[in-house]
Formats: structure tokens, C-alpha cells, sequence
């Protein structure tokens, strides 16, 4: 599935910058009043990163990465002050993310249709994220169809046809209660058969233990695969950014039930904890494709790792 857009407009940076200014504000600021007075990086010093970045919720496993990357640049640069230091930790994180997004399973759209299993917990945002990226894509001219394969859920349905209706796309339904798995065979032939570019399927977002989650994702793929032999094309997990730990946590769960390929981040301009995203796409080595930044239907972004970065440390 192509990028939304190759490159970033002006209004696009300017909310951005909107979006992740809780973060940014949070962690200079924590950054600046250690750095204050410092002519050197050492042991205390680096305690005092460790937990800036712990505290930004990056992780720990991705907070020592960042922090053994530091130390090997410094013995081979000379530390002078605060921008020096924020170049180094830009530069770092920026190859961290970028890294991840090149080792990601990206994919090359070349399947018609090109369908995207949607994956995440109940109110992290999934089914709003399906919506804006059908606005969008069907803004660029695609023909797109949903499934709504979150039967379980009261309201799931109704709420992913508002979506729809105001995207201008159609969406395949069954009642409430009925079989995920049907849902998806439903819309992949509809969507076959119509000729459709792109196809967002919807799915329950129970997470009562990993094996029930894995039966259930597990069908719902096998039966897409009886009407789109390679499909779904792309597992897209929907995380709210807000959830920092939490969001680890499913994280881990669905990554261990299904092949996710992609993430998206919602929520970022409501959090000052920006950085799980640099530590979920670190840990899980799963790129980050999308992330929210506000509640318009416009505010879904493509994320570029080198203007986040860029925007963060500016």
C-alpha cells in the first residue's frame, strides 16, 4: 500500500509539531535542567538520560540501546554542551527509527486488492484510524471497501458505518454477534468483484487471553485466504500512544498471536510520552507507518522518522 503522501506540506509539519509539542516540551525541558552545567558525559549523568528516557516511556530496552549508542560516539567525540548533545541523541534515534522502518516488512502494493487486517484493543482508536485512512486514500481516487468484522462489540458496527458514510466508501455488515470470519469472506468478495483497490477488515479487539485472540485472528485469516490466496496482505496494530506501558503489553500480545507488519500510533498530541513509539517500533522491530496527531479526519499522518526527530529536538 503507497505512502499517503512523499512529502510533508507546510500545514501537514504545523500540526505535527502541534501533536507532538506535550512531548517535546517534557522531555527538553527534563533535558536541559541535567545538561545545565555539565562540561562532560558521565556515570551520573548518564543515570540522569536513562531516566529522562525511561520516563518519556521508550523503554528500557530501547533507552540502553540509545544510551550504549551515546557513549560510544562521545569516547570518539568531543562533548561541548546542551546542542551538542541533542545532535547526537537526534542522529541516534533518528537511525533507530529509520532503521526499523527499512527492515520492516513494508509492503509494494501490488495486489488488487490490497487487503489490511486492522488489529488492536477496544478504544485505542482502530476503528477512527480505518476510517480516516479510507477518507484519505479514497481522497487520492482508490476505491476502498471495509469489513466489519468487530461483531462482539456493542456499537463497533454502527460506529465503523458513520466512518464509512462520511468517507464516501462501502462497508460490508452482518449483525451483531456473528461470525468474524464470515464478515471477511463477505468483504473480500464483494471487494473482488468489484474491483476494489484497497481493503480495511475491522476485527474484535477482546484480549481475554493470547490463545482465544490467536484462534480467532488465525480463522479470520484462513478464511480470507479461501477468496485472496496471500491475504490480508499487511497486519496493521493500532496502539494509543497515551497507554505508554500498556501499549507495550498489547504490543506483546499481538505480536505473538498474529504476523503484524505495521504500526500506528493515536493519540500522540494528548500524551507527553511520545517516545513509546520509538521503543515499540524498536522492540518489536515493527515499523510505525501512520500516527495520530489530532482529532480531524485529516490528522492521521504517514510518519516520517526524520521530521518527528527533526520536530522533537528542534
Amino acid at each position: 500500500m503507497g505512502r499517503l503522501k512523499d512529502f510533508f506540506s507546510k500545514q501537514d509539519q504545523q500540526k505535527l509539531e502541534e501533536g507532538i509539542a506535550k512531548t517535546k516540551s517534557s522531555f527538553l525541558s527534563r533535558l536541559g535542567k541535567v545538561v545545565v552545567g555539565k562540561t562532560k558525559i558521565d556515570e551520573d549523568f548518564l543515570d540522569e538520560l536513562e531516566s529522562i528516557l525511561i520516563q518519556a516511556d521508550v523503554g528500557v530496552e530501547t533507552t540502553l540501546k540509545i544510551i550504549n549508542l551515546l557513549e560510544n560516539r562521545t569516547a570518539k567525540e568531543k562533548y561541548l554542551g546542551f546542542n551538542d548533545l541533542v545532535k547526537m541523541l537526534r542522529e541516534e534515534i533518528s537511525k533507530l527509527l529509520d532503521q526499523n522502518k527499512k527492515e520492516g516488512k513494508e509492503i509494494i502494493n501490488n495486489n488488487k486488492p490490497h487487503v489490511v487486517m486492522v488489529v488492536g484493543v477496544n478504544g485505542v482508536g482502530k476503528t477512527t484510524t480505518i476510517g480516516k485512512l479510507a477518507y484519505q486514500f479514497k481522497s487520492q481516487g482508490k476505491k476502498i471497501i471495509l469489513g466489519a468484522a468487530d461483531t462482539f462489540r456493542a456499537g463497533a458496527i454502527d460506529q465503523l458505518q458513520i466512518w464509512s458514510d462520511r468517507a464516501g466508501v462501502q462497508l460490508i455488515r452482518q449483525e451483531m454477534g456473528s461470525d468474524p470470519a464470515s464478515v471477511a469472506f463477505d468483504t473480500l468478495q464483494a471487494a473482488t468483484r468489484q474491483g476494489a483497490d484497497i481493503v480495511f477488515i475491522d476485527t474484535a479487539g477482546r484480549l481475554h487471553n493470547k490463545i482465544n485472540l490467536m484462534n480467532e485472528l488465525s480463522k479470520v485469516k484462513r478464511v480470507m485466504a479461501k477468496v485472496i490466496p496471500d491475504a490480508p496482505h499487511e497486519v496493521m496494530l493500532v496502539l494509543d500512544g497515551s497507554t505508554g506501558q500498556n501499549a507495550f503489553e498489547q504490543a506483546k500480545q499481538f505480536t505473538a498471536a498474529t504476523d503484524v507488519t505495521s504500526l500506528a500510533i493515536t493519540k500522540l498530541d494528548g500524551t507527553a510520552k511520545g517516545g513509546v513509539l520509538l521503543g515499540i517500533s524498536d522492540q518489536f522491530q515493527i515499523p510505525v507507518k501512520y500516527i495520530g496527531v489530532g482529532e480531524g479526519i485529516e490528522d492521521l499522518q504517514d510518519f516520517n522518522p526524520q521530521l518527528f526527530t527533526q520536530i522533537l529536538f528542534s
